[in-house]
């Protein structure tokens, strides 16, 4: 985030009425610090809506272009409220689906997999944007123990321990040696056009063709009432946003189920005291950030989160400079 303020502070001088597009993680995080400190127009852009809105379609066999669907929440942690085919729910059938999945008996290999989105879809009444691995990351419930994790945990995007910092470094070096190709001529640069925003959001802004995008942007936009209401309205949230020549106009929608809403804002207090120790270099705020972090607060007490905050900012002295 540190770093990321200071591209904000040039972009400010040098391009003041630029858009802004964040792919990076954590993505609530570095838009909420983005909107705290002002000066640039952000939007940060995931592509767990868009992926995860197609799966469902598949998982519920109708044509995408024909489900109806709304979403909303934070980033990782947007709920689809509503899934519908020609007016008829969707979720009925999903929960079946998911029910027999996690008893043991799925139809297919695909079927046994995203245990932990199941779960939490049966459990509190709606489907998650994000894959089971990163939503568990989210929560107090699935990786606390052995046999949680061998039960809703499987490997890869899953939820297996140590699946990012394992696989990284080998995507980091195809990326760089399929950069490198196409710079000496060796590899094409064409290539289909994805679903992810980035190219859609040019598009609309620079040919003033309306588009609809889903992204993160502060829930109090402008200071006026909150996108989603019962959502704290000082912190970032995803939302369903029309992009235009203007530029991106987020959209108001009806208040989150409570207990949809109360997972949501467990983590946004963590994220804004999170962004607090950025900010402000501070090493009690980012403490206490990991005393409501729900995965340490499922495993440790408060001293040793706060003994093991200490010890990552000593270990990492050299790239945490200024915190007191």
């Amino acid at each position: 985030m540190p770093v990321w303020l200071d591209i904000l502070k040039d972009a400010a001088r040098l391009c003041p009425g630029a858009l802004v597009l964040n792919y990076t993680n954590p993505m609530s995080m570095m838009c909420l610090a983005a909107g705290r400190t002002g000066g640039m127009n952000v939007v940060g852009l995931c592509h767990s809506v868009q992926g995860t809105s197609r799966l469902l379609a598949r998982r519920a066999g109708v044509p995408y272009g024909e489900m109806e669907w709304e979403c909303a929440g934070i980033n990782h942690l947007a709920w689809f409220t509503t899934l519908k085919h020609h007016g008829k729910d969707l979720y009925p059938l999903l929960k079946e689906k998911a029910r027999r999945d996690l008893a043991g008996t799925p139809e297919d290999a695909d079927d046994a997999k995203d245990l932990v989105r199941k779960d939490v879809m049966l459990q509190f009444g709606a489907f998650v944007t994000e894959s089971s691995g990163h939503l568990s990351e989210y929560l107090p419930y699935y990786r606390k123990r052995a046999d949680l994790r061998e039960r809703y945990c499987r490997e890869g995007y899953d939820g297996g321990s140590g699946f990012y910092a394992r696989e990284w470094p080998g995507w980091r070096a195809d990326a760089d040696r399929e950069r490198r190709e196409m710079l000496a001529g060796t590899r094409s640069m064409t290539w289909e056009r994805s679903v992810e925003y980035a190219s859609w959001i040019i598009e609309s802004r620079e040919k003033d063709i309306p588009g609809r995008i889903y992204g993160n942007v502060m829930n109090g936009v402008g200071g006026q009432g909150a996108l989603i209401p019962n959502l704290p309205a000082d912190g970032c949230v995803e939302v369903a946003c029309l992009v235009d020549r203007r530029g991106v106009h987020p959209s108001r929608v009806e208040p989150l189920p409570p207990q949809m809403a109360a997972l949501c804002q467990a983590n946004m207090r963590v994220f804004d005291l999170a962004v607090t120790a950025a900010i402000e270099r501070s090493k009690e705020a980012a403490i206490h950030a990991l005393m409501l972090d729900p995965l340490s607060a499922a495993v440790c007490s408060p001293g040793e989160i706060r003994d093991m905050t200490l010890a990552m900012f000593k270990a990492e002295h050299a790239f945490l400079k200024g915190y007191r």
